[in-house]
């Protein structure tokens, strides 16, 4: 039976974060199980450095908080960390001392609130003999074996709203209107938010486009009256024969993702006005989307996830991720959803070894955007 409990949150932030904190704690309080938190996400595993947590008074009023009140990390990888001796740069593991960290303050099981990057280190920790729980979390939508990320629900309602405030400029100025959201390899937010706030072209990873007939349905609508146009571009969406557009390549070690995208809305109003004739100006929302108040179903399904997360914990069922299948709450094993790649150390996404969910051509959303009329640059 376990007595002692840690969670740690990873990667970028997310609504609803605080919420899945909130569910876990209480759960745990409800069934007589202490519950702490470390500091930093797995910065704060490698430190040692943990607070307790208790629903009246460090886990109180946490439901509608965004952010996360332990912090996070997304530039800390504990099997290839980054260390400087003697003036050298140097990567090694350092995940022992992770191991017996845990061990040595009694930790019956970490709940790993992250997404794909998070959960492949939570399963190289399992494999090490600690007991884990994933909690899917990442408004890009993208971990396997779930239906949905908590923090998702809020990144496409904040792009919805500035779809339709961006409507208004577009209508009144007669111009073309691109805006770039989140999602990296994956384009969830930018695909349902287009379909949500009434886009004319979405513009996804999953799906290379073709500048020439995105500038023909432009084009086409102002042929047919339509003065003005929306594009809705994923940062992580390329043309044909393309690459994706990197603003910064980071240095934050090896094992992680030290790509940042960004620069595609410019790059595409850019084309789009010299093509068409027409003024285009692109609007970035960047960490708007990430921050902020949860929406009422990013609350809930936070703490579904995380009265579910502690309820597995009871039952002594470990190393899996807590999924949202068909609507209901289930699990899967965490070796599940890192993908093929099998060596000890974290990997990130847009990789041959990830496992991240991306948007098939036979998904529904597909589907309805082109019966719609939304133009996917195909």
């Amino acid at each position: 039976m376990i007595k002692k409990v840690a969670i740690l949150t990873n990667g970028g932030d997310a609504p609803g974060l605080n919420a899945v904190i909130r569910a876990i704690v209480k759960t745990a309080e409800n069934n007589g199980v202490e519950c702490y938190g470390y500091i930093e996400g797995y910065q704060g595993l490698l430190k040692n450095n943990f607070i307790k947590l208790e629903s009246k008074s460090t886990a109180s009023g946490l439901l509608h908080r965004g952010g996360t009140i332990i912090g996070s990390s997304n530039s800390t990888n504990v099997f290839q960390y980054k260390v400087e001796e003697n003036g050298k740069i140097e990567y090694k593991d350092l995940s022992d001392i992770c191991v017996e960290n845990v061990r040595k303050e009694g930790f019956d099981c970490i709940f790993t609130l992250g997404g794909d990057g998070t959960q492949k280190s939570a399963r190289d920790l399992s494999l090490k003999g600690i007991n884990v729980i994933g909690v899917p979390k990442t408004i890009d939508n993208d971990v396997a074996h779930t239906d949905i990320t908590f923090g998702y629900n809020t990144a496409v309602a904040v792009a919805t709203e500035a779809l339709d405030r961006l409507h208004t400029t577009a209508e009144s100025h007669h111009r073309v209107m691109v805006l770039e959201v989140m999602g990296r390899y994956a384009g969830w937010i930018a695909l349902e938010s287009a379909i949500a706030g009434g886009a004319d072209v979405a513009l996804i990873p999953e799906i290379p486009y073709d500048i020439n007939k995105v500038a023909e349905t432009i084009t086409k609508r102002r042929d047919n009256g339509k003065k003005f146009s929306i594009v809705v571009v994923s940062e992580g969406a390329k043309p044909k024969d393309g690459e994706m557009v990197i603003k910064k390549v980071l240095e934050d070690g090896k094992g992680l993702d030290n790509v940042r995208l960004g620069g595609i809305g410019e790059q595409v109003a850019e084309q789009l006005e010299k093509m068409t004739g027409m003024i285009s100006r692109t609007t970035v929302l960047g960490y708007v989307q990430r921050g902020g108040t949860p929406t009422p179903y990013d609350r809930v399904l936070s703490s579904k996830y995380g009265a579910k997360a502690m309820e597995l914990a009871l039952n002594g069922t470990f190393n899996v991720l807590v999924t949202l299948t068909n609507g209901r709450l289930n699990y899967v094993p965490i070796e599940d959803v890192i993908g093929k790649n099998k060596e000890i150390g974290a990997r990130s996404g847009g990789t041959e070894l990830t496992n991240i969910k991306t948007i098939k051509q036979t998904d529904d959303l597909i589907m309805v955007a082109r019966n719609l009329g939304i133009n996917l640059g195909d």
